[in-house]
């Protein structure tokens, strides 16, 4: 039974590391996943909820702390319910069942016959003296989850889904990172260089910077600089007055990062194959490309330090607080026990941004001011311009297909930089400030996630329409000085964008119907309900195109292993292109809380149009250019379209991730709505005027 229970429950395999009486008749849940505005802490205390057949408001759940909680690894891979809660469940099940038998060992009762109902032990049909927290707060919890985990079966789960309950304080202002003030708070600024081969010029003037007003000290060591002031607003005057002043030296470097990985010699590797490609000229023949994205959080990263006697305490808004911890400890060269990270609420990532730098950076300027907390908050340029980014990719895909729509072969081949470079990844703490320091820790070349973890680069990349034949390969190429890491979905959205690019043009190439040829090709049959949902859902899209709007489907299943959906777009190509209505339909096992998967669905779609209509960072040499949102357009709010989303519940299959499933169909779908008005697909994102222009003219 033990190898079969959630990955999490390896680290922390004991009752009592998920679970802890709190007394009043009240427990609480540890978990290690982190709140990042999804929902999960809402999902995860309804699934123990359920289990152990309590109220909800008698439980407590906590997020992630290397003091408190298990350590479940990074909040990411849209793995939280899938594992996360899996691993609630266990351990929820095990206390509910040690209560059960301590019960019936004080009743002298059968087993068989108790239950829990509301909190208390019932007996048969009548109500005990005895609850479920009461009798938790009294035994021993020490014990295995795998000695007692039995979840229930979906049937036996009635709690109606909880309401978000992060929501109220999030905008009533309870405080995040950012408006963490404990007493003696100072605050700091960071002075990042444009390349991590940039070296401050040997005539700056540190001397000045230090006798600004307010300032506290100047903490330099090797090529971090940064400053430390006793209120904010003298930090950032402080801090304006010298970037006014500051000067880099940056080597030459590339600037295109298509010809760097076109031009690169990186091994082609296959990912995966089956039988042989046909010699035939390809129906469709397609490499589409996306530049580098930039996470885009609202509130710039973030982070609160403070060094005692005991050690290192950050506050971060990080989706590792284990991996952060073990990071930051390498680079001070302290035990892991003695540096603690507890996750604080920020403005909420999909992916590796700037927040663990930011921890890190807090801790180094804390050094020079022990006993004193500081908070660090970069700049909206460092947080373009120095967290890590989405990776610039290319996809090629070649679709052979006969004249009744079935498909002979398929070819995909990804060319891309690394996706995965976390904090203690790769065998380094992965942090750009640590890279930077007189005793650096520099980032070691990267590889990429493996096939059985869902892939990076090649995410998506094996087709799962039934092709005869496929070959999938990827060319990961490092080296390049534009520091990339994991951006929502990966290369899922590029690879998903490009085969259902090539689909939709091999398509209309042969004339026939877009939802009936991808049917055809389909065997899963929870594929093809996805695909058939929409087409139902849509009909009220599907017959009114016109030459200035049309519609355009796509389907994927994340990983090949997650949620799948499908999604259409309907769009209008005037002066500028349109997203107008969205349907999304989606499988994703048992939706544990359907306001939940909404919020991460609807979320997703308006993330994934943002990013195909509107975005893209400027490069200046091997430096980011891009420095405020004036640079990087993004979708406004009166541009975002209906959307409708229907979910095919399924309470008797695990839940599977539904975080990321729509990021490259919804990309995709726009695209072949464009490409049914103009007749070619439109091959470089982001779909802006002039890439529509340039598809037209080429």
């Amino acid at each position: 039974m033990a190898a079969k229970l959630p990955p999490g429950l390896q680290s922390a395999p004991l009752i009592s590391d998920w679970l802890t009486p709190i007394g009043g008749g009240r427990l609480r849940v540890c978990t290690g996943r982190a709140e990042l505005g999804q929902g999960a802490l809402t999902a995860l205390k309804q699934m123990a909820a359920e289990e152990l057949d309590v109220p909800p408001d008698s439980l407590e759940i906590t997020g992630p702390d290397t003091g408190a909680s298990p350590d479940e690894g990074f909040t990411a891979g849209s793995l939280s319910i899938s594992q996360g809660g899996a691993a609630i469940r266990s351990a929820t099940s095990a206390l509910r069942a040690l209560v059960l038998g301590e019960a019936a060992r004080r009743l002298n009762a059968g087993l068989s016959l108790l239950a829990v109902k509301q909190g208390r032990i019932i007996d048969g049909e009548t109500a005990t003296d005895l609850t479920l927290a009461g009798l938790a707060g009294e035994i021993d919890l020490g014990v295995p989850v795998s000695d007692h985990a039995g979840p229930k079966p979906a049937g036996a789960r009635h709690l109606n889904a909880l309401d978000r309950i992060d929501l109220r304080d999030r905008m009533v202002g309870a405080p995040f990172v950012h408006d963490m003030a404990p007493e003696g708070l100072l605050f700091g600024r960071v002075f990042h260089p444009p390349t991590l081969d940039s070296r401050l010029a040997d005539d700056t003037d540190l001397d000045t910077l230090a006798s600004r007003p307010g300032v506290v000290t100047v903490v330099r060591d090797g090529g971090f600089l940064g400053i430390v002031a006793e209120t904010e607003a003298q930090a950032a005057a402080a801090a304006r007055w010298f970037e006014a002043r500051l000067s880099w030296a940056t080597p030459d470097g590339p600037s295109d990062p298509f010809h760097e990985l076109e031009a690169s010699d990186a091994e082609v590797e296959e990912i995966d194959s089956a039988g042989m490609l046909p010699e035939a000229e390809a129906t469709a023949d397609f490499t589409v490309r996306r530049p580098f994205l930039s996470h885009g959080a609202m509130g710039p990263s973030t982070a609160l330090a403070q060094w005692t006697e005991e050690g290192l305490t950050v506050w971060s808004h990080t989706q590792g607080v284990y991996p952060l911890r073990k990071a930051i400890a390498e680079v001070f060269g302290e035990p892991e026990e003695r540096v603690r990270v507890i996750h604080a609420n920020g403005a909420g990532c999909y992916g590796h941004n700037g927040a663990d730098d930011a921890a890190l950076e807090a801790a180094l300027l804390a050094r020079a001011c022990p006993g004193r907390p500081v908070r660090l908050s970069w700049n909206r340029a460092s947080e373009f311009r120095a967290a890590p980014v989405g990776a610039a990719m290319m996809t090629r895909v070649r679709i052979w297909m006969d004249e009744t729509g079935r498909l002979d072969g398929m070819h995909v081949n990804v060319t891309s930089p690394p996706h995965a470079t976390r904090p203690s990844t790769n065998g380094a703490p992965c942090l750009r400030s640590g890279h930077l320091l007189d005793k650096p820790f520099p980032f070691p070349v990267p590889g990429d996630l493996p096939a059985a973890r869902g892939g990076g680069a090649a995410r998506n990349g094996v087709p799962l329409y039934g092709t005869g034949a496929h070959l999938t390969e990827r060319k990961l190429v490092t080296g390049l000085p534009w520091r990339t890491s994991s951006l929502r979905a990966l290369g899922a959205y590029l690879n998903v964008y490009g085969i259902e690019t090539a689909l939709e043009a091999a398509i209309i190439e042969r004339g026939l119907d877009p939802f009936e040829v991808r049917l055809a090709n389909l065997e899963d049959k929870r594929s093809r309900e996805v695909l058939e949902r929409l087409r139902a859902m849509s009909s009220d899209i599907i017959g009114e195109e016109t030459e200035e709007r049309n519609w355009g489907i796509a389907f994927a299943r994340y990983k090949n292993t997650a949620a799948w959906a499908a999604v259409l777009v309907e769009a209008e190509l005037g002066d500028e292109l349109r997203a107008t209505r969205v349907r999304i339909a989606c499988d994703m096992g048992e939706v544990v809380n359907p306001d939940g998967a909404l919020n991460q669905l609807e979320g997703g779609a308006i993330q994934s149009l943002s990013w195909t209509l509107k975005e893209a960072l400027t490069l200046d040499g091997p430096a980011i250019g891009t420095a405020g949102w004036g640079d990087y357009p993004i979708l406004r709010f009166s541009e975002i379209p209906e959307v409708r989303v229907e979910m095919i519940d399924r309470p008797e299959e695990p839940p599977l991730g539904c975080a990321e499933a729509v990021q490259g169909p919804v990309a995709a779908a726009l695209g072949n709505a464009v490409q049914r008005m103009i007749g070619v697909p439109v091959l470089s994102l982001p779909l802006t005027r002039e890439s529509v222009i340039a598809a037209v003219s080429a």
